[in-house]
């Protein structure tokens, strides 16, 4: 898609094809809100509330301590966090450090985080106090050198119980071995200012795990320059305001947290409304609370505000534009959201490895429906980015209307993974990202998602592949065969189903297959169906068939 391509003209309303990134790297982005901002709210989490100024001192002081105990240019923090302040502090002190900040999912087990501290080998792990007991268990095999632990009833001014497990309210959870106290360790240092750090745009800010076609992680490398850039696009594009404050619906750890409510509060000096972790009554209280004017998430989460018995017609009445990402949409369920509430859902389409956005909506724009797909359009590609459709098989470009792969070049594209040229190579070539999913382009540029990677499970907006459900089932004694696939599932687009034969002698009832999955991975990943039969179909060289399952 050139930039003289129809979409400009007719969808971006007088926008520039092209940007340029105000910024080189994402610390001089936030330096330049405490410059202009230092007063204004940058972090409110419930009735708590940090300043720009507080934010600096704050990261200031951790950087000095993670200085102080051997953390240096390019060495990893990571961050195994829900959504609460400590993440952003951490975040931004990561990069005064000279550091990369790894997101891990909070949701993750013990194996899970093992595997990705194994992968990224961080010098520093921040976690949450209450998660001790899965802490302690990666750490057996993957020690870092220093361990920070903190509590999610920080950063308030009161007792606030509005989300919080109740149980981390009765007594403080033990205390790992070895670990420091976040707040005492910036108390500790206190006032000291780390020395200046400068960035270039193509060095690494961020780790973002995402999952590869063996469905082991993969940590994508998000750069400086992909960070401004892409949380510029979410400014330029959506016109969201200088000041305007931010709802934070999804998970800091994922891509979209991490730009579409970090980055671009940081970019507009803005506050960022932090929750702890989506639930839909406590994000409508802080609707009305805090009056948010921008929010991105994804579908799963507003059709739970929509459902909610505490939602009225005026509780988004804030919101300036609302958009969602990371999972297809139905046409129906925009049209109940927009009945509901006023507001329309504007379509965004993006992965971990494009930083977030590559198509969108244009603001005041609905998205069509595709004839022959009958999916709602994903958007059009945004400044400086080029989308175009590939054969599967020959990798030749296709005409409008006809789905083949998506492919996307652009300044949001990654550099490439932590440690793996040769899935490097296998997604990028000539700046070209090979996404895996499937779409088409109509004549006017907008993108329409028709599939996805063969069987990769979309549960809720997050990816879930079969492949690792699987390692977990074959756990278990009384397994013989174990297929995964994605099944239908009206709330959350698609949800995971087990389809299993038994050992001889063996027998296994449903609800214990999922209590074993379910205390070994995140809760998205566990299978929510379990189907039992004698043999599952395979080719004739003994491969399962996941697609006659499905």
């Amino acid at each position: 898609m050139s930039d003289a391509a129809p979409w400009i003209k007719l969808y971006a309303e007088g926008q520039p094809a092209r940007i340029t990134a105000e910024y080189p790297n994402a610390l001089a982005m936030f330096e330049a809100a405490v410059q202009r901002a230092a007063e204004r709210p940058a972090l409110l989490y419930f009735d708590g509330s940090l300043s720009y100024a507080e934010l600096d001192r704050l990261s200031d002081a951790l950087a000095c301590g993670f200085i102080a105990r051997g953390v240096g240019r390019g060495d990893r923090v990571a961050l195994f966090l829900q959504n609460l302040p400590q993440f952003v502090i951490a975040l931004i002190a990561s990069w005064k450090a000279g550091a990369i900040a790894v997101s891990i999912n909070p949701m993750n087990r013990e194996r899970e985080l093992g595997l990705l501290l194994a992968d990224c080998q961080p010098k520093v792990l921040l976690c949450q106090d209450n998660a001790h007991e899965i802490v302690a268990a990666a750490l057996q095999t993957n020690p870092v050198e220093l361990l920070i632990t903190t509590s999610s009833l920080d950063f308030q001014q009161r007792d606030d119980a509005r989300v919080l497990d109740a149980r981390l309210r009765q007594s403080p959870p033990p205390r790992l071995p070895g670990s420091l106290d976040f707040r005492a360790l910036i108390e500790r240092h206190a006032g000291s200012q780390p020395p200046p750090q400068s960035f270039a745009p193509d060095d690494t800010a961020l780790l973002v795990y995402t999952s590869g076609t063996t469905g082991l992680p993969k940590g994508a490398m998000n750069t400086h320059g992909n960070l401004t850039f892409t949380a510029q696009v979410y400014r330029d594009w959506i016109k969201v305001r200088e000041g305007a404050p931010v709802l934070a619906i999804a998970p800091l750890f994922h891509i979209t947290g991490l730009i579409g409510h970090i980055g671009l509060s940081l970019l507009n000096a803005a506050p960022l409304i932090l929750c702890y972790r989506f639930e839909p009554g406590v994000m409508l209280d802080a609707l009305r609370e805090h009056q948010p004017e921008f929010t991105i998430g994804a579908i799963t989460a507003l059709i739970a505000l929509m459902n909610h018995p505490d939602a009225r017609s005026d509780s988004l009445a804030s919101l300036c534009a609302i958009y969602s990402g990371g999972a297809p949409i139905a046409l129906p369920v925009v049209e109940q959201f927009e009945a509901r509430f006023g507001l329309y859902i504007h379509n965004a389409y993006g992965l971990t490895e494009t930083t977030s956005p590559s198509t969108v909506t244009p603001l005041n724009r609905r998205g069509p429906v595709d004839p022959a797909f009958g999916a709602l359009s994903v958007g059009v590609p945004t400044f400086n980015t080029e989308v175009r459709i590939v054969d599967t098989e020959s990798g030749a470009t296709l005409g409008p209307g006809t789905a083949g792969e998506i492919m996307i070049r652009g300044p949001q594209v990654i550099a490439g993974y932590w440690n793996k040229p040769k899935e490097t190579a296998a997604a990028l070539n000539d700046g070209w990202l090979a996404t895996g999913d499937i779409g088409a382009l109509d004549a006017a540029g907008w993108l329409y998602l028709v599939d996805r990677k063969k069987d990769m499970i979309n549960a809720a907006g997050y990816k879930v592949w079969p492949r690792e459900v699987e390692d977990v089932l074959y756990a278990h004694p009384a397994v013989r065969e174990a297929a995964v696939v994605g099944v239908a599932d009206a709330y959350r687009g698609e949800t995971v189903k087990a389809v299993l034969s038994l050992k001889p002698g063996h027998t296994l009832a449903a609800e214990e297959v999922i209590a074993f999955c379910k205390a070994r991975m995140a809760a998205y990943k566990y299978p929510r169906i379990v189907e039992f039969l004698p043999e599952l179909p395979k080719t004739a060289t003994g491969k399962i068939l996941r697609r006659e399952l499905r």
